[in-house]
């Protein structure tokens, strides 16, 4: 099993910050996302290998636990395959997971899978803990079952109609959990699933799940809080003549009328073509189409003799 550099895979060095890993993690998921690499195996490859990197380095104890790990990453992995006593996800220095009780928390090949390298440091194959006082037959009474953490990922098409998920705990044969990913969801949003987390001790209740969200790049728009953000080609006798440009919208096209002379980089606002706003379904943002000028690569000596015209006219 090899280890695998985040930094490197994200092209940022140590020292960055959460802003800019994330702008990293967005540029690269953009340029290798499935949808802009139909039948590219070695892009799907790398968009999973950005994902996982993002998921530890956006992660502030993920990423803690990555950078103790560091060199020793040998050693811990050793520990996991023999079954050394407190080896595997949950051996960091200086301690292990908080909490502990055999619980993870897996998503499968739906949200992109992980590598060998991320399960056995980050939750490949459970962790077992309880208190000091039980392993002493000590701490009598009720407790309350630890919080489990993960992530869900969603489209923003998800984000505009809301969603439903189900995630499996525990791996293969764990029990499985239907969460409710409400419309205007935003990226870093955490969902609470009450009593959905690790069985509580002794008759005490048990802990909640947690998901932070992510949201996928879109490979047409991007988002600004509610408002999306695209890019619309238009050819030249469009844009000095006027005429009509199809917009792309999360739900289908619109026809829109482009009036003459309009500039290169002129935004249009469509209203309430955006995101619904978290909370209020009903409230929606914008869609800011920018225009742009598809020049032709190639001209037919017809085109490129009214072209003489027109620089010789001034335009």
């Amino acid at each position: 099993m090899d280890y695998k550099d985040y930094y490197k895979i994200l092209g940022v060095p140590k020292t960055a910050s959460e802003k800019e890993i994330k702008t990293a993690y967005r540029k690269l998921a953009r340029q290798f996302h499935p949808d802009m690499n139909r039948g590219d195996k070695k892009a799907e490859a790398r968009f999973k290998e950005i994902g996982e990197a993002n998921e530890v380095l956006s992660h502030p104890e993920k990423r803690k636990r990555y950078n103790e790990l560091g060199a020793n990453w040998q050693a811990y992995e050793r520990a996991a395959r023999t079954g050394a006593p407190g080896a595997g996800a949950g051996a960091w220095p200086g301690g292990g997971f908080p909490g502990g009780g055999n619980v993870r928390v897996e998503f499968g090949e739906e949200f992109g899978g992980f590598s060998d390298f991320f399960k056995t440091f980050f939750g490949g194959g459970g962790f077992s803990g309880g208190g000091f006082g039980d392993a002493f037959g000590g701490a009598a009474g009720p407790r309350q079952g630890h919080d489990v953490e993960g992530t869900i990922e969603v489209t923003l098409e998800d984000v505009l109609t809301g969603t439903k998920r189900t995630v499996r705990l525990g791996g293969k044969g764990g029990r499985e959990v239907e969460v409710r990913v409400p419309p205007g969801v935003r990226d870093g949003s955490r969902l609470r699933v009450a009593g959905e987390g690790e069985a509580g001790q002794r008759g005490g209740p048990k802990g909640d799940l947690y998901l932070r969200v992510v949201v996928r790049p879109h490979p047409v728009f991007e988002r600004r809080g509610e408002d999306l953000a695209t890019t619309v080609r238009v050819p030249p006798s469009t844009a000095v003549l006027g005429g009509e440009m199809t917009v792309p919208t999360l739900g289908g096209t619109l026809a829109v009328k482009v009036p003459p002379g309009t500039a290169v980089g002129q935004t249009f606002r469509l209203r309430g073509q955006g995101l619904p706003e978290l909370g209020k379904p009903d409230k929606r943002g914008d869609l800011l189409a920018t225009v742009a000028v598809d020049l032709p690569k190639k001209l037919t000596p017809r085109q490129k003799e009214l072209f003489e015209e027109l620089r010789t006219s001034g335009l």
